[in-house]
């Protein structure tokens, strides 16, 4: 495997490892996304339009959850190790998907988003993880190699929740708790610790807290101009889990099913780009220009989401817009590259944290947006408006991260520019 990303003395295998828990665990996520809108409405006995409400709301209470505590999961990693924090977090997973297979209303559905929230520590701790046993050099590539570990994730879950959702809609749920249950075997009997005792730290609730650590990152304008960036580009990007299912069902009146196959053929994308090419970009054009180029490549295939009024022309951008998937792994490449070993977790607890205010603001306007312009008192009708939000705020991503660039000219090695 000449490609893997060289490893410091845990080996490949526990790179492997840890591909495989993150690819297990989207694979659960994937699983219940199809059917999630069918569910809210068969609970509600609301059409889709409605149904885009509760959804969004849903979205938030997840994100509220995981901003409250992502920064507290970095830090207890950062203190306990890697392993422990991964395994109590699956575990964890797997009994809130057990809680909404069984909901009977709308109100336990938000008491499962919000464990899962709390427990939704995976990929950060995942990235501190890949960051404890590779070298500087080649964190831009395994952090690609984790993001085609979601993608994988993504082609498969879907399209199987999809089709389970045709059989009922609570079944996903419960095929996604048996899968989180495997991982969490698998985890405890083979993945290794990778952060040793020498290089640990004691806890501090001024870093695991979501205020006390973009406090601490804002001394390091460096990194906070990379971490603003790639916040306001994840806030875009809320529009794909808070609004693909129910879009797809109210633009398209796509089926669970053909919502699941839609999802997959994203995650095809994704594992193509992230796996295949990610390391071959960044060699060519470094990881600065790949950054561009992602950000590049999302803004134009947002404005053709936004106007794509048959389905075909959605699966038509689908490939070309696998390509804005680099943009993620550079820009934490890049931040990793420019922060100290024993503070990767604080690091990715602080990435965490601003991706899940992205996630509290972003499916409440995003599904806010799509609800205005398709329910039926709507001033005109216009399916495409929460995408073209989207490409917006992508455009206005650009903005920061260039500031962090020019910022940054000094520290950056070579390779990055």
């Amino acid at each position: 495997m000449t490609d893997t990303p060289a490893l410091r003395k845990h080996g490949k295998n526990a790179f492997l490892f840890v591909l495989v828990t993150v690819a297990i665990d989207m694979l659960a996520f994937g699983l219940i996304i199809p059917v999630i809108p069918s569910l809210i409405q068969d609970m509600m006995h609301v059409p889709p339009e409605d149904a885009t409400l509760w959804l969004g709301l849903l979205a938030a209470t997840y994100a509220l959850m995981n901003f409250l505590f992502g920064p507290t999961v970095g830090a207890l990693s950062d203190h306990f190790g890697r392993r422990l924090v991964l395994l109590v977090s699956i575990g964890t997973l797997a009994i809130d998907f057990i809680i909404m297979g069984f909901a009977g209303s709308i109100w336990l559905l938000f008491i499962g988003r919000a464990l899962s929230g709390i427990s939704g520590a995976t990929y950060s701790t995942a990235n501190a993880y890949i960051a404890d046993v590779t070298e500087p050099k080649d964190r831009g590539r395994a952090f690609g190699m984790i993001g085609a570990a979601f993608g994988f994730g993504f082609v498969f879950g879907p399209v199987i929740g999809g089709f389970l959702g045709e059989i009922s809609p609570r079944a996903p749920f419960f095929a996604a708790a048996g899968l989180a249950a495997v991982n969490f075997c698998y985890g405890f009997f083979v993945l290794p610790e990778s952060l040793d005792k020498a290089h640990r730290r004691p806890f501090a609730f001024k870093r695991a807290n979501p205020f006390g650590a973009a406090k601490h990152f804002s001394k390091l304008p460096q990194v906070s101009w990379f971490l603003l960036a790639a916040g306001i580009y994840f806030l875009a990007h809320t529009v794909f889990p808070a609004t693909w299912s129910v879009h797809g069902e109210i633009r398209y009146d796509w089926s669970p099913k053909e919502i699941g196959f839609s999802l997959g053929l994203v995650g095809v994308g994704a594992a193509v780009v992230q796996a295949g090419l990610m390391g071959l970009i960044l060699n060519r054009i470094g990881t600065v220009r790949t950054a561009l180029l992602g950000m590049s490549v999302s803004v134009l295939c947002l404005f053709a989401y936004a106007f794509a009024g048959q389905a075909w022309i959605v699966y038509a951008i689908i490939p070309i817009g696998a390509l804005g998937g680099v943009t993620g792994p550079a820009i934490n490449s890049l931040m990793s590259t420019l922060t100290p070993r024993n503070a990767q977790g604080e690091l990715q607890g602080a990435s965490s944290s601003l991706n899940s205010l992205a996630m509290i603001v972003g499916p409440l306007a995003m599904n806010g947006i799509l609800y205005y312009f398709t329910h039926d008192s709507a001033p005109f009708r216009f399916g495409g408006a929460a995408f073209l939000l989207s490409a917006l705020l992508t455009l206005l991503a650009i903005v920061p991260f260039m500031r962090g660039v020019r910022e940054n000219r000094d520290a950056l090695p070579a390779a990055a520019e």
